[in-house]
């Protein structure tokens, strides 16, 4: 997962792809053909997502799939008012989800035709449903924290037990204001909705000691080089550098659940295409383990996580032992809201 979450312009090119390895995915045809242009956050993480998820389908259905990155909401909207849509299917953060299907910005499914009862109720709205899940951890490195870290919110907030930086992401929707409630004694059931101005007094408490990072690299650099030996993280992005033997680790107690989900812009002539597709995606558990085997981020079905890899499934949010630590999933409803007047006073708040 690599994002950095701007209103900018998106990458322009568009690149084919070469879809391979439909025979071992199980995908079959339909009789279809045509093409959609796939949208993601870029970098590897789209290109390990759209050949384990989209490229067998595509194949055996003589679909056309071109790539554009990174999604961007602001060319979302702007395409679909100026009736020009050139994106068919984006994958997006759940609070945009929800804006966009009430502003009328992507289409609505046809959920008769998705077998939802495999997915997680929370994670499926008439516009949208989730392409994968992450979690929020403490990310710690290693070589501070050798014989004792950090392993829940209140212990991440106490710099004189645990000294040293703390890195958050510089984002209203990343979880910092959940984290800070947890570390203030909010009980985990009782997070929303969520007391802002609570939230902020208790970042108040450490805000000398904060780094904020805006991108997945960041983060990674932060808590490996030890400028923030503690971090808000992305499962993932620990995980990976982990096994470039760098000295990080996640800790899993009371992680705060997430996910990302997946929109068809309002407008899209290849929607009833994308359709097809997310159904077999949904029923397909090896089309969601690929990309799961290779980023540790979960897959959205219960079925997928019987082809995970035995090496990578402890790292997964969705592994039995970590399902049992997490804290809460994160309210989108309430983010969908609430979003644009806590990003106001985060920005003001940082810059105090």
């Amino acid at each position: 997962m690599t994002r950095v979450l701007t209103a900018g312009v998106a990458l322009t090119s568009m690149l084919a792809l070469a879809a391979c390895g439909a025979a071992s995915t199980g995908a079959t045809s339909d009789g279809g053909g045509g093409e959609m242009t796939v949208v993601m956050w870029g970098g590897e993480d789209q290109k390990t997502n759209v050949k384990a998820a989209i490229a067998p389908w595509a194949e055996q259905n003589d679909v056309t799939v071109k790539q554009d990155s990174p999604s961007d909401y602001a060319k979302i909207r702007a395409q679909v008012e100026s009736g020009k849509v050139s994106w068919d299917v984006v994958e997006v953060e759940p609070n945009f989800a929800y804006t966009a299907c009430k502003k009328g910005w992507a289409e609505k499914l046809d959920l008769d035709k998705i077998d939802t009862d495999r997915l997680k109720p929370e994670m499926v709205t008439d516009c949208a449903i989730p392409v994968l899940e992450y979690a929020f951890t403490i990310g710690y490195n290693t070589e501070s924290f050798p014989d004792d870290h950090p392993t829940t919110w209140a212990e991440f907030f106490d710099t004189k037990k645990f000294p040293g930086k703390r890195g958050f992401w510089k984002y209203a929707t990343g979880a910092m204001f959940e984290a800070a409630l947890l570390a203030d004694g909010v009980a985990p059931d009782e997070l929303y909705p969520l007391d802002i101005d609570r939230a902020f007094k208790k970042l108040d408490t450490i805000k000398d000691s904060i780094v904020f990072y805006e991108t997945g690299e960041q983060q990674q650099q932060l808590v490996a080089s030890g400028e923030a030996p503690l971090v808000q993280a992305w499962n993932g992005r620990i995980y990976s550098a982990a096994k470039e033997g760098q000295p990080v680790a996640n800790e899993w107690g009371e992680h705060l659940l997430s996910y990302d989900q997946l929109i068809i812009p309002k407008g899209s002539r290849n929607a009833d295409t994308v359709q097809k597709w997310a159904a077999w995606f949904v029923e397909h558990p090896e089309a969601q383990a690929g990309y799961s085997n290779a980023t540790a981020y979960s897959p959205v079905t219960k079925e997928a996580l019987e082809l995970i890899d035995d090496d990578v499934l402890p790292f997964l949010p969705s592994a039995p032992e970590n399902v049992g630590k997490q804290a809460a999933i994160i309210d989108y409803s309430y983010w969908a809201k609430h979003y644009d007047e806590v990003s106001e006073r985060l920005n003001e708040w940082a810059a105090q």
